[in-house]
């Protein structure tokens, strides 16, 4: 815990001190939206709520919540919370699914998000003297330049290698020795796949991994130090709250440190919006206390995780939240039923399969249809078991798990198309007509 850039003061800071600073600047947040976003203050007016009703962080509940919806019909500066003038950056999410949710920032707000990020290079084992090897997308995708600011703050020696080129990838991990990388645990496979079958794992140097930006297993991560030699650490955030570095793993890699004098969590039933116990798995929210040009207040992520209070043997105090569980909003409805990708993929890994996969569903003749198409691995594909056999087994397993039957299709290895950025596992076709 000598490290450079780790702080005592903060990240081992007694609960109750912790309950009180998160009060202090709850309250100092709660009178900043109200004065000078008119979103928060109409909201707020009509939920009832005046800033002085909010003395601490026992008042939370008090505040309503708000959604991806909610920043896109404010799109492009309704939830400017300082004049444009003060404001030094922007980044903005992909926009795939409707209007970019553009998030700004004051220069404070970026010193903040570097220091959350530089928090969880250095709880993963990261120093001045690592070499940081970063292939996510720079620009408007927030993924380049958090983890960038971070491995600055840290001393560390930055390579902002950016996302696609794996040769390109390959020879600067080579030949500048890169000791740490941050990726897309998709892209981190991709990688290391392509390590294995040139013959390069002896020339690597890495020991670090920063991933993140889409789910995985923990499958996913004895792969990935299996193909990389490095030990890996699950890092968490979103655009809208600032970036990467709104929890991380330390080395420990038993839940994500939530940095808690930057945000509060919660985890809410997401059908009724209940606040529910810890160690209960539900919808993901979160409060940034100190964010001030794009502020956001009980902001629901439609992440499904579960929130743990223990402690961490390595003396962090920060609540942990587990990896991402799967999202409100993936949930397909498939002839009547609920099912999450998360339990596809488990029956998947639980029979040996990769972590590639596709989800396809569709509509034939007004009725659903659901098509998992799982890739074997090279050494299931050795084992010469017939592909009947094996489709047999999933369709047998999935209906177990789902209560409905599965088309199946068992793809030979590395057939899936692989992607350099986030991976696409569910293809929804009914929407392409008007469909669910």
């Amino acid at each position: 815990m000598e490290q450079r850039y780790f702080q005592p003061d903060l990240e081992t800071m007694p609960r109750e001190e912790l309950t009180k600073l998160q009060s202090k600047r709850l309250v100092e947040q709660v009178h900043h939206v109200y004065n000078n976003v008119k979103f928060y203050h109409d909201r707020m007016d009509e939920a009832g709520v005046n800033p002085e009703d909010i003395r601490g962080i026992e008042d939370l509940h008090l505040l309503p919540f708000i959604t991806k919806t909610d920043l896109r019909d404010q799109y492009p500066f309704g939830m400017l919370g300082v004049p444009l003038k003060d404001v030094v950056r922007l980044q903005a999410t992909s926009g795939t699914t409707g209007k970019r949710v553009v998030a700004y920032y004051t220069k404070e707000d970026l010193s903040n998000w570097e220091d959350c990020t530089a928090r969880a290079f250095v709880a993963g084992g990261v120093s001045n003297e690592d070499i940081v090897h970063i292939c996510f997308g720079y620009g408007l995708f927030s993924g380049g330049l958090g983890y960038h600011g971070g491995a600055h703050k840290v001393g560390a020696l930055t390579m902002p290698m950016s996302t696609g080129n794996t040769d390109r990838q390959l020879q600067f991990l080579i030949d500048m020795g890169a000791t740490a990388i941050c990726c897309t645990p998709s892209y981190a496979i991709t990688l290391g796949e392509a390590v294995r079958d040139r013959g390069l794992k002896d020339q690597l140097k890495l020991r670090h991994g920063f991933f993140g930006a889409e789910p995985w297993t923990e499958e996913m991560r004895k792969d990935i130090e299996s193909l990389l030699g490095l030990k890996s650490h699950d890092v968490y955030g979103l655009t809208e709250m600032s970036g990467p570095g709104v929890s991380f793993e330390c080395e420990e890699q038993n839940g994500m440190h939530i940095q808690e004098d930057h945000y509060i969590p919660e985890i809410i039933n997401p059908a009724t919006g209940e606040v529910l116990p810890e160690g209960q798995v539900g919808e993901l929210v979160f409060t940034v206390l100190t964010k001030k040009a794009f502020p956001l207040i009980r902001y629901r992520t439609r992440d499904l995780c579960k929130l743990d209070y223990s402690p961490c043997p390595c003396g962090r105090t920060g609540v942990r939240m587990s990896k991402v569980l799967g999202r409100a909003d993936d949930m397909l409805i498939v002839k009547g039923v609920n099912v999450f990708p998360s339990q596809i993929e488990s029956v998947l890994i639980d029979q040996g399969y990769s972590d590639y996969y596709q989800i396809v569903v569709d509509r034939l003749n007004s009725k659903d249809t659901i098509e998992v198409i799982a890739e074997m691995t090279p050494a299931q594909a050795a084992q010469g078991k017939p592909l009947q056999v094996r489709q047999a087994e999933l369709v047998i397993g999935l209906q177990n798990m789902l209560g409905i039957k599965v088309n199946v299709k068992v793809a030979e290895p590395e057939t899936i198309p692989r992607s350099e950025g986030k991976a696409v596992r569910i293809i929804d076709k009914r929407k392409l007509y008007g469909g669910v």
